[in-house]
């Protein structure tokens, strides 16, 4: 099967299959370039179907490039409340303010500039590159590996190296609907080959895919190590309400609001009480309740049935609902 032949049949299929997408409307180019950007941001380690509601509102609330660059930093985390990984809607707003500072308000289509703006590494800029620009790029993303993988029957932990995927991404060809042919891709993993029970009898191009060809479509993945970190959680409560303070201290959650905590280095017996995976770190935590909170310099206090009223990430609010029930 030819390079053009896989592009055609991939590129046909998408358009009768694509879903429809808040940032895939039809509007001008300055808005598809927005809409792109701010999309990409917020699909970094987040599913579409939890980044539509929130990209709907954010948009209808910030626009345009020069309202996120001036935009209230307590109004724009109210916005992305609940998404996690809040050290891209900071890098996103800083990007917006050097586009406007740097770019004359424009979103630069030059990948070496793209990279050099905050939150964006080479998946983001090939992406933004790909749809926003119509340039010849097929950002690697985690859709798009698992269809080159299964595709090409790679297994080794060699062949599933960064490196070794980059290379082998060729294989799809290149289009000049470079916008589409890059959703397409992604599209193709997203809906056909999942990630459990691939859709193969509706695949473009399962034909000539080495995994169909031997019924296995297991994914060899490669071995990320969970940190295991340990953290003693101190609780205030008064009156119905809970002490947090500002992060200063840790880089998850940084300059949010949260118990305070400190981390402990192996503990000895350690009888956790709660556990949160975030990004690669496994947190294991041990809840103490403690009375004296003078020591604290500008502490906060919320109210445990108000919780909806502070602007607070989901971590907070899921400990405080940990505290009520138990």
């Amino acid at each position: 099967m030819k390079d053009q032949v896989v592009t055609k049949k991939i590129l046909n299929w998408y358009d009768l299959n694509k879903r429809t997408l808040p940032w895939r409307k039809d509007v001008s180019n300055v808005k598809r370039q927005y809409y792109t950007l701010v999309s990409e941001f917020m699909l970094q380690q987040t599913q579409v179907s939890t980044v539509i509601p929130y990209f709907n509102k954010f948009i209808k609330n910030v626009p345009n490039l020069k309202t996120l660059a001036k935009i209230n930093n307590k109004k724009l985390v109210k916005l992305w409340e609940g998404l996690g990984y809040y050290s891209r809607v900071r890098n996103l707003k800083k990007t917006a303010q050097l586009i406007v500072k740097n770019y004359n308000g424009k979103l630069p289509s030059n990948f070496e500039d793209l990279l050099s703006l905050p939150g964006i590494g080479n998946y983001t800029a090939s992406a933004i590159s790909a749809i926003a620009f119509n340039k010849p790029y097929i950002p690697l993303d985690g859709n798009i590996e698992r269809v080159l993988k299964r595709y090409l029957y790679l297994k080794k932990e060699k062949d599933i190296q960064k490196d070794n995927l980059i290379k082998k991404k060729s294989i799809f060809g290149s289009s000049l609907r470079s916008s589409d042919y890059a959703q397409a891709l992604m599209e193709l993993g997203a809906l056909i080959c999942k990630p459990i029970n691939p859709l193969c009898n509706q695949c473009p191009i399962s034909k000539k895919c080495k995994s169909l060809e031997k019924k296995d479509f297991e994914l060899t993945k490669n071995n990320k190590k969970n940190i295991d970190k340990y953290f003693l959680l101190k609780v205030y409560k008064k009156d119905k309400r809970y002490l947090l303070i500002k992060n200063t201290k840790f880089n998850f959650l940084k300059n949010l609001s949260i118990f305070p905590m400190e981390e402990l280095s192996k503990p000895k017996n350690f009888s956790e009480n709660l556990n949160f995976k975030m990004s690669n770190m496994n947190m294991n935590i041990k809840i103490k309740y403690l009375k004296n909170s003078k020591k604290f310099q500008s502490p906060h206090w919320v109210d445990e049935n108000k919780l909806d009223n502070y602007m607070l990430p989901s971590f907070t609010k899921k400990i405080v609902k940990y505290l009520e029930k138990n």
